[in-house]
């Protein structure tokens, strides 16, 4: 059998503490839009634990779209949508309204034009008070957490000059410009964080 699957070492790791935080945050129904969802492994793991949320993953890698349709099909995951072919940076997006976003490991592994259409996208389609859930890593008051994040994002900037480990302040800069308000800021695993936004109401 082909097993169209993907795998990465580190979801293993952080899917239990991200749990945790989006077992805070999320509804218990409607749906939860996945931006950049990878291999396919946190979406199905997570739809597990919220049943009757319905999760729409999504992707513009064909290659990471055939592997969360694997996991889907292995995980017999009946709340899970089929994956998206969707890149933040086109718009209009394929999925025009949702009751959470959640973005793992995608900020610093883009251009940050990603990062300001990804609010943007946002803004579009959360109703008034609607987290959208971030993970990663990221500096605070302009340096980094601790030496390995330094390490990585310098070899991040070698692979490409337009990723990099993002300053918080500047993505909450961005998310209030696009009606979100201050970020709710979770200390993870591995020197990273989980930031929540809310929709603001008055951008409603």
């Amino acid at each position: 059998m082909n097993d169209k699957r993907l795998f990465a070492p580190s979801t293993a790791r952080n899917r239990e503490a991200i749990l945790d935080v989006l077992r805070k945050i999320l509804p218990t129904t409607g749906l939860a839009l996945e931006l950049a969802s990878g291999a396919g492994e946190h979406v199905t793991f997570f739809a597990a634990a919220f049943p009757d949320l319905t999760f729409c993953p999504s992707d513009p890698s064909a290659e990471a779209r055939e592997s969360i349709a694997a996991w889907i099909a292995a995980a017999g995951a009946a709340n899970v949508c089929a994956p998206l072919p969707l890149d933040v940076e086109r718009f209009p997006w394929p999925v025009s309204a949702a009751d959470a976003m959640i973005c793992i490991n995608m900020i610093h592994i883009s251009p940050w034009s990603a990062t300001v259409s990804l609010f943007e996208g946002a803004r579009c389609a959360l109703p008034g008070n609607a987290p959208l859930y971030l993970y990663g890593p990221y500096r605070r008051g302009g340096a980094h957490t601790a030496p390995s994040n330094a390490e990585f994002d310098a070899s991040l900037r070698a692979r490409n000059a337009d990723w990099g480990v993002r300053d918080l302040e500047e993505v909450a800069r961005v998310a209030r410009g696009k009606g979100f308000g201050d970020p709710q800021v979770v200390e993870m695993p591995a020197n990273n964080l989980s930031v929540i936004f809310r929709r603001s109401f008055e951008a409603a």
